[in-house]
């Protein structure tokens, strides 16, 4: 089986580095919340061992997915990376679901304030979480990876609810000191901003599951295909273009174009036609992987011809 791309700067690998970080992340923010009193924390900790879970996933489907074609799968591999990208977006909606029940349990059972020191942890982690979203981001676009774009708006899921964890934090431990209560009320907000978070979670879940959903259905990429159909009519011999449709497999999207030449011309010519039409756009769109071209002979309707009324 070919090796999959062993490319310090590939998709792959900017996982791997999301992978280690969260197991990192994960095992402070577990700590912290534990010793520091913290739920709000804690179950930003269990949100994180879902990206831990996640970040492997995707890690698996990047490299999977980099495989090229084979006699088994002509298209490649690419479908893996979308498959990843599902399971990742299930996972987060399962996490928010599981943090809200446990919110709405700490709210109705009052525990005491969190330690001051947690707001240090949570500063720490939402800094790097969002900046693992922004060089995600970057690095998705640049590689037109579905599942490093999920992979990235995770890290992004992560950071509000640790954002959303450091507000709870904050008014649990001023709120009585500036507003006066029960402080045991007042630290219930820690709670709060976790059901706050989850809600936001499954939001995000909801909406990530969409991107990999579309390139599973086999969605057209309908920017490839106009781009596509301009590129073929400018090739000298085409007359038109009767059809082009396209189906995306990762980052690589594969054509099919039905293309009108002079009847008149041979086989042969009519050949050279669709290998010209074929190389000019995989050299003019770098996605493209492959170009089917199906010639066909070109009879345009006579100038002065009447359509034909309509049956009574």
């Amino acid at each position: 089986m070919p090796a999959p791309t062993t490319d310090p700067s590939s998709p792959s690998r900017f996982a791997a580095l999301g992978l280690v970080l969260n197991l990192c992340l994960a095992a402070a923010k577990l700590l912290a919340g534990l010793i520091g009193n913290s739920f709000a924390l804690v179950a930003d900790a269990v949100e994180s061992i879902t990206d831990i879970l996640g970040s492997v996933v995707i890690w698996s489907g990047l490299r999977y997915g980099s495989l090229p074609p084979d006699e088994d799968h002509p298209y490649g591999h690419g479908k893996a990376e979308a498959l990843a990208a599902l399971i990742v977006a299930c996972i987060i909606f399962l996490a928010g679901l599981g943090i809200a029940v446990e919110s709405v349990r700490a709210i109705i059972q009052p525990h005491d304030s969190p330690a001051w020191w947690t707001l240090i942890v949570l500063t720490v982690v939402v800094a790097t979480k969002e900046t693992m979203f922004r060089l995600g981001r970057r690095k998705s676009r640049a590689h037109a990876s579905d599942a490093l774009a999920v992979d990235a708006f995770h890290h992004r899921a992560d950071a509000i609810t640790s954002l959303a964890a450091f507000i709870g934090i904050t008014l649990a431990l001023i709120g009585p000191r500036i507003f006066g209560g029960d402080p045991l009320r007042w630290a219930t907000a820690d709670d709060w901003a976790a059901l706050l978070a989850s809600g936001i979670i499954l939001y995000n879940a909801l909406s990530l599951a969409r991107i990999p959903l579309r390139e599973l259905m086999d969605r057209q990429p309908d920017d490839a295909v106009e781009k596509a159909r301009a590129i073929a009519a400018a090739v000298p011999g085409v007359l038109a273009i009767e059809k082009c449709r396209a189906r995306t497999s990762g980052s690589r999207v594969y054509l099919e174009m039905h293309v009108q030449v002079d009847p008149a011309i041979s086989i042969t010519s009519a050949h050279a036609i669709g290998g010209t039409v074929r190389a000019a756009v995989r050299a003019q769109l770098s996605s493209v992987a492959d170009v089917f071209i199906h010639t066909e002979p070109h009879h345009p309707a006579p100038a002065d011809a009447v359509p034909h009324p309509p049956a009574t």
